[in-house]
């Protein structure tokens, strides 16, 4: 069971390696992943930004969370591109005939998510914090904000998983982001809920990305979450659970 062990961490680190050099030799990746999300904060803050009433004086906090959350949906987008084009190269029966363990090429690129997602959540920080982002927040709370990402970027990077070994085409391996990229317009993301006509209020308020956003948000603020931040690792964790499981089934289905 050791040996097993120690076969699959160094197996999947090799896999992570091979797609990192991926990603890095084709730095368009991260650079349009970027480029997107900061490109809507720049507008939302300075053109749309003194007609919103968010209740804050320094709009981009409110932002903020939003924004990462559409950086991250647009960044899975691209594992599901490399599994689809992995998948139609044959790249994975190869690994398969090699002596390595039968998941690692799947987990390589799961990895990889974080990874790359994380560089582009970082450089989107930084730009905020020259547009004035300021946060209140203690190191608990900011190891919290990162644990949260994490989370929603591994849930997020599972459907995409989904996505790219079921896909038919490449556009159709990354149109599931679409409707996702979406949700964050009609939530806490960029106006307040209460701001919203009823019915479109009450889809806003009992979809994922608004426990996310608000959780994010109440920590980087340095204020109380409540159970709030339950219900979005709730909504995590359970997307994360079942496109695992439908994941891993697909795979296992395709490899057969």
């Amino acid at each position: 069971m050791e040996t097993a062990r120690t076969y699959f961490v160094s197996d999947t680190s090799v896999m992570l390696g091979r797609s990192m050099r991926h990603v890095f030799r084709s730095m368009d990746t991260i650079i349009t992943v970027t480029i997107m999300p900061i490109a809507l904060m720049l507008l939302f803050v300075y053109v749309f930004g003194g007609a919103i009433h968010a209740g804050s004086d320094n709009y981009v906090n409110y932002l903020l969370p939003g924004i990462l959350l559409i950086a991250i949906t647009s960044g899975t987008s691209y594992t599901a591109y490399r599994l689809f084009m992995d998948m139609q190269q044959g790249i994975f029966q190869r690994f398969h005939s090699m002596p390595i363990a039968r998941s690692a090429a799947l987990s390589g690129h799961v990895l990889t998510s974080l990874v790359s997602n994380a560089v582009s959540v970082v450089v989107i920080i930084l730009v905020a914090l020259i547009m004035g982002f300021r946060s209140s927040a203690g190191v608990l709370s900011w190891l919290a904000v990162v644990g949260m990402l994490g989370l929603f970027t591994l849930a997020l990077t599972w459907v995409a998983a989904i996505a790219g070994l079921s896909a038919k085409s490449v556009d159709g391996a990354g149109a599931f982001s679409y409707p996702i990229m979406f949700l964050p317009f009609v939530s806490s993301a960029f106006v307040p809920t209460e701001s919203m006509p009823s019915v479109v209020r009450a889809f806003a308020e009992n979809q994922p990305v608004t426990s996310i956003v608000d959780a994010i948000r109440s920590l980087l603020g340095g204020q109380p979450v409540g159970n709030g931040i339950w219900l979005a690792i709730a909504w995590c964790l359970g997307i994360l659970v079942v496109a695992y499981a439908v994941a891993t089934r697909v795979y296992g289905r395709r490899m057969a």
